[in-house]
C-alpha cells in the first residue's frame, strides 16, 4: 500500500498550481533583472592587438608590457614567450649595427616634460652645443623637452646627434633635431645601447625614467661592470636631496662605499660640465681605455 504521501509524489501538480507557479517565477525575474556584464575581449596575439590600437580609448598594447605580463593558465601569449627571443634578438643586431659607428657617443638625459622656455631647456641645448664642438657624439631618448634641447645643441654644432626612441601605449614622436634615429619595442635593448655607446651620463632634471637611467649607471658602476664612467647631474637644488640621502642614509649605513659616487659631478655650468667629461676622457680614463 502507498502512503498518502507517495501518492502525491507520484502525480503531476494541478495545472492551477503550475500556471500560479510560473506567474511568481516570472514576477521575480522582472523584479531582479540579470545584468549584463561586458564582455571584454582580450586579443589573442600581437598582430591583433595592433588592429586595435586606433579605437577611441583603447590602451596601445606595446611589446614590453606583453613580455613583462606574468602568464595565465589560460593565456595565448605563454606559448610565444620563446619565440620572442628572436624578435628582441633582432633589436639588439639592429641597434649594434646602426650605432656601430658611435665611438665618442654622450648620452643626456632628463624630462620629456621640459617646455621651451624653461632654462634648464637652455642648459641642456647648451650642453649639447659645447660637447658636440668638443667631437663627441650626442645620444639621447629622442623625443621632446630636455632630449630635443640636448640634439638641438647637437645639430647646432654640426655633430652627430642621435635620438634611441622607445615604444610607448601613448606615441612619442621623434624630435626633428636627430640625424640618426631608432626606435625600440624593448627598454631592455634601449637601456643596453645607452650605456655601450656612452662614455658619459648627463642627466637633467626629470622623472622615474630620468631616474631609471641613473641608478642603473650607478649600479654598474658599483659591481664594475663599466669602469671610468663619469656620471654628471647638472642643476644643484633639484638634485641635493637625493644626493644628501644617499650620503647620510646610504652611505652611512654603509649600504655603498665612498667610492661607488667618485665618478658623480654636480654642477649649473654646461661649460663645467663638458670641461669634466673633456678631462676625464682625455686624461685615457675613458671607459677603461
Amino acid at each position: 500500500m502507498r502512503s498518502a504521501n507517495a501518492e502525491f509524489t507520484s502525480v503531476n501538480p494541478p495545472s492551477e498550481f503550475r500556471t500560479q507557479n510560473m506567474a511568481v517565477t516570472k514576477s521575480k525575474k522582472a523584479k531582479a533583472p540579470a545584468v549584463r556584464k561586458k564582455k571584454v575581449v582580450v586579443p589573442a596575439t600581437v598582430a591583433e592587438a595592433k588592429e586595435r590600437e586606433h579605437e577611441p580609448g583603447y590602451w596601445h598594447l606595446t611589446d614590453d608590457e606583453v613580455l613583462l605580463r606574468s602568464p595565465e593558465m589560460e593565456d595565448p601569449y605563454r606559448t610565444s614567450d620563446s619565440w620572442r627571443t628572436f624578435r628582441i634578438m633582432g633589436e639588439f643586431v639592429n641597434g649594434f649595427d646602426e650605432l656601430a659607428t658611435i665611438t665618442r657617443g654622450v648620452s643626456i638625459f632628463g624630462s620629456a616634460r621640459t617646455p621651451k622656455d624653461d632654462p634648464m631647456y637652455a642648459a641642456a641645448k647648451d650642453t649639447g652645443l659645447l660637447l658636440g664642438a668638443a667631437g663627441f657624439e650626442i645620444i639621447t631618448g629622442g623625443g621632446p623637452g630636455i632630449m630635443q634641447a640636448a640634439n638641438e645643441g647637437a645639430h647646432e654644432a654640426g655633430a652627430v646627434s642621435v635620438g634611441c626612441n622607445i615604444e610607448l601605449p601613448f606615441e612619442q614622436l621623434a624630435n626633428p633635431y636627430l640625424t640618426k634615429t631608432l626606435t625600440f619595442k624593448y627598454f631592455m635593448v634601449r637601456k643596453t645601447m645607452f650605456i655601450k655607446y656612452s662614455n658619459a651620463y648627463v642627466i637633467f632634471p626629470g622623472g622615474f625614467g630620468t631616474m631609471d637611467e641613473l641608478f642603473e649607471a650607478l649600479t654598474l658602476i658599483q659591481t664594475k661592470k663599466i669602469r671610468n664612467f663619469p656620471v654628471v647631474l647638472f642643476g644643484s637644488q633639484y638634485w641635493q636631496g637625493l644626493l644628501q640621502w644617499i650620503t647620510t642614509t646610504m652611505l652611512h649605513e654603509k649600504y655603498i662605499n665612498p667610492e661607488d659616487l667618485g665618478l658623480i659631478h654636480l654642477t649649473d655650468s654646461p661649460r663645467d660640465a663638458v670641461d669634466f667629461i673633456i678631462k676625464t676622457c682625455y686624461a685615457g680614463i675613458d671607459n677603461g681605455k
